[in-house]
């Protein structure tokens, strides 16, 4: 399991979350968390306190989009939010090309471009929320209001 912590993309995620607050850390699992159901089987904790990071392109330019795990990203919100016709989820390259972390394992940090986060209200019924961190057998823990200030990211409503 120590291996998985030396991987670069969790270094990378190691890396800001430290950078934030020293006492944050990341957690090498026993079992997959490539999914939000796996993630909270895994930690015994309810779905959705599980932070989904959905990757996004809208006219061309990616975002992140953050979500509790039992919830699902309205493209008709985002799009208003956005004020953006061509909405999209991107796709695997699209998500490692600019994440620089392939889909189960992207973090809501440490992303290889400067990306805007927007995180959705509903995480915010939970205390702490968990993460990936980039890889899909590590995570990590965090309570909702420092991964707003992590994130930098825009509150919204943006869950079907």
């Amino acid at each position: 399991m120590s291996e998985l912590l030396n991987k670069e993309t969790v270094k990378r995620v190691e890396k800001s979350l430290r950078e934030f607050d020293s006492n944050l850390k990341v957690i090498a699992l026993d079992k997959t968390a490539r999914t939000a159901k796996d993630a909270a089987s895994t930690l015994k904790c309810e779905l959705g306190a599980i932070v989904k990071s959905l990757v996004f392109k809208a006219n061309g330019e990616f975002l992140v989009c953050l979500l509790s795990g039992d919830k699902r990203c309205s493209l008709n919100k985002l799009k208003k939010i956005l004020n953006k016709k061509d909405v999209c989820m991107a796709n695997a390259d699209e998500v490692k090309d600019n994440t620089g972390f392939s889909i189960g394992g992207v973090a809501p940090t440490g992303y290889i471009k400067n990306l805007k986060t927007i995180i959705d209200k509903s995480l915010s019924r939970f205390i702490y929320v968990y993460g990936a961190a980039g890889h899909p057998d590590c995570i990590f823990k965090i309570k909702y209001s420092e991964l707003i200030k992590l994130t930098k990211g825009l509150e919204r409503e943006i869950a079907e």
